[in-house]
């Protein structure tokens, strides 16, 4: 990971929350040597979205020209490898609408005149009609992405996402919500986490690092949805736990574990409260009067009897009473 990398990613302003989502996993993925380059499936598994979803995402990056995506081949087995994503910090950056193809510098505007060029409008015809020569597909050397153009031949036509037709979604009985809409909807409230801060002792002016930014709101939220607590159980948990600690956490981390004891309690106690007889208690079991006559009944039935329960001296007393036979003491183990 880079931290001037992710740095840069949460001061950009203006995205969608999944979006810079999507961008600050790009970032933290980002190798200064050697670029950035996840598979789909990774950063779909890092951003908690599927990969239909991601692409929608990336489209809109890279629309705003934040990053260029650049499609990989094996030069030995022509399989398609991780696409190459150029983040707009990165030296020689230039928006994709500018260099279609930045690893051969033609495509749409190719025709731009150059040193060695000499007829810009007969270029530009040659590159709408030609393949790129390094990748050898589509029209013009095209990325496969949500950009229009022929699918490459040697994947499946799916690579070119449609997404009012997307080969993969499924009819649902309810209507599908942009998860990003409903994230933004679900989020954590400033006021709340404003509250959040004052029950943990922070200064809202001179925030942590691990306070600072979207990912604190974004584990505060996790707090909410995953483990089940109420906004105002988070801040009470949060205020006893500064109770109990002289200093402020470090980050909302430090807070997990006294949050899955807060939703352990609580789901015990709805347990509790499920459990209790509706009906009114069972009368309490009279007291034993004479013990010695309770456990001769207990002896000559056939119900369950300790042999420990039965002392020398009450053995001693219910055979002077004639209560039990010795025989019934032998058959039920007393001695």
């Amino acid at each position: 990971m880079s931290h001037e990398a992710t740095n840069w990613a949460i001061k950009q302003r203006g995205l969608k929350p999944t979006t810079k989502v999507v961008l600050w996993h790009l970032c933290d993925r980002f190798n200064p040597d050697y670029g950035c380059f996840p598979s789909q499936e990774r950063l779909a598994h890092d951003c908690e979205i599927s990969r239909s979803t991601l692409n929608d995402h990336l489209g809109q990056l890279e629309a705003v020209g934040l990053l260029r995506r650049v499609p990989r081949l094996d030069p030995v087995t022509k399989r398609q490898l991780p696409t190459r994503y150029i983040l707009a910090f990165e030296p020689g950056f230039t928006p994709v609408d500018v260099v279609p193809c930045p690893e051969i510098g033609h495509g749409e505007n190719a025709g731009e005149e150059s040193p060695d060029s000499t007829d810009a409008s007969t270029m530009e015809d040659s590159a709408d009609a030609l393949p790129c020569p390094d990748f050898g597909h589509g029209d013009g050397a095209r990325p496969v992405s949500d950009f229009p153009g022929n699918p490459c031949p040697e994947n499946a036509e799916s690579r070119v996402r449609i997404s009012d037709t997307n080969p993969v979604r499924e009819p649902l009985r309810e209507p599908v919500k942009e998860e990003e809409g409903a994230q933004a909807r679900a989020a954590i409230s400033d006021e709340v986490f404003g509250d959040l801060l004052v029950a943990l002792g922070l200064d809202p002016a001179a925030l942590p690092g691990w306070w600072q930014g979207w990912p604190p709101r974004l584990h505060v939220q996790r707090w909410r949805d995953e483990l089940g607590l109420t906004e105002a159980e988070i801040i009470a948990t949060a205020e006893a736990s500064r109770q109990e600690h002289p200093e402020p956490p470090d980050g909302p981390k430090a807070l997990d574990r006294a949050m899955r004891r807060a939703a352990q309690r609580k789901a015990e106690n709805v347990g509790r409260q499920r459990g209790k007889p509706k009906g009114p208690p069972a009368p309490p079991a009279p007291p034993i009067t004479d013990p010695a006559a309770f456990y001769a009944d207990l002896i000559n039935s056939d119900r369950y009897l300790p042999i420990s329960a039965i002392s020398n001296t009450m053995r001693d007393a219910m055979l002077a009473r004639g209560l039990v036979t010795p025989m019934r003491l032998r058959e039920r183990g007393v001695r």
